[in-house]
């Protein structure tokens, strides 16, 4: 097995600590892909996929209708994303994804959380290169008619990097950029996606000990806790 498929394994063993911040971030993404491409799932694509994605958290329908009516609201500010870098003690790169509608607050906060946990806030291009931008997709097994090697092939015009079998699902890892054409061919062949989205994975990791890793654990918990921020990734090995 490759990277993509170490790296959820280790990531199941420490899921989200809270539910509710699961239902914050996609309800953010609910605003953002409906600000960006309107209401209607069915001609906007990233729509579909924050559906799918609410869908595969239990997320309660009332959380998602609210969500809606909220990026439809004409008084609600949009959210933008911006990526935030740095590094953690015993020279761990952590990258940061986040949606907020009030940068300066984002970054005193981060960089709060940095400071008090011996780490440090770098510069945009610090450590983005020191990982793989890619997009994910669970599909559903039983909507899968030929064995995960021929699936492979059946993709390899689509740069799939990693094909694996998984408790939730079959689990596809390719390019960034093959996103959407990856959605349009399992739409397209009735798969049905379980969820989807984006990753970072670290193109090295570093082993530490279990005091060090726990000077790591501190600081990417403070980072995960903070409601603006989406996604902590970061280049400890799991």
């Amino acid at each position: 097995m490759g990277r993509a498929f170490e790296l959820r394994k280790g990531r199941k063993m420490k899921r989200w600590s809270a539910m509710a911040k699961t239902f914050t971030r996609i309800g953010k993404d609910i605003v953002m892909a409906i600000k960006e491409g309107g209401p209607n799932p069915d001609s906007n694509s990233r729509l579909r996929a924050v559906m799918q994605n609410a869908k595969a958290a239990n997320m309660p329908k009332d959380n998602v209708e609210r969500a809606i009516k909220k990026a439809t609201d004409k008084d609600t500010a949009n959210y933008k994303e911006a990526l935030f870098e740095g590094y953690a003690p015993h020279g761990i790169a952590v990258l940061l994804e986040t949606a907020t509608d009030n940068n300066n607050r984002t970054v005193a906060n981060i960089r709060a959380a940095f400071n008090k946990n011996d780490g440090n806030l770098g510069t945009s291009g610090s450590v983005v290169f020191m990982f793989d931008h890619v997009c994910t997709f669970t599909i559903k097994k039983e909507d899968i008619t030929v064995d995960l090697e021929e699936l492979e092939l059946e993709l390899i015009d689509f740069d799939v990097e990693e094909v694996f079998d998984d408790e939730e699902g079959v689990i596809i890892y390719a390019p960034f950029e093959q996103f959407g054409a990856i959605q349009t061919y399992f739409e397209e062949n009735n798969t049905e996606i379980l969820s989807s989205g984006f990753e970072r994975i670290p193109t090295t990791t570093t082993k530490l000990n279990e005091e060090q890793q726990a000077d790591v654990e501190k600081l990417l918990e403070k980072l995960e806790e903070d409601d603006d921020v989406q996604n902590v990734f970061h280049s400890m090995e799991m």
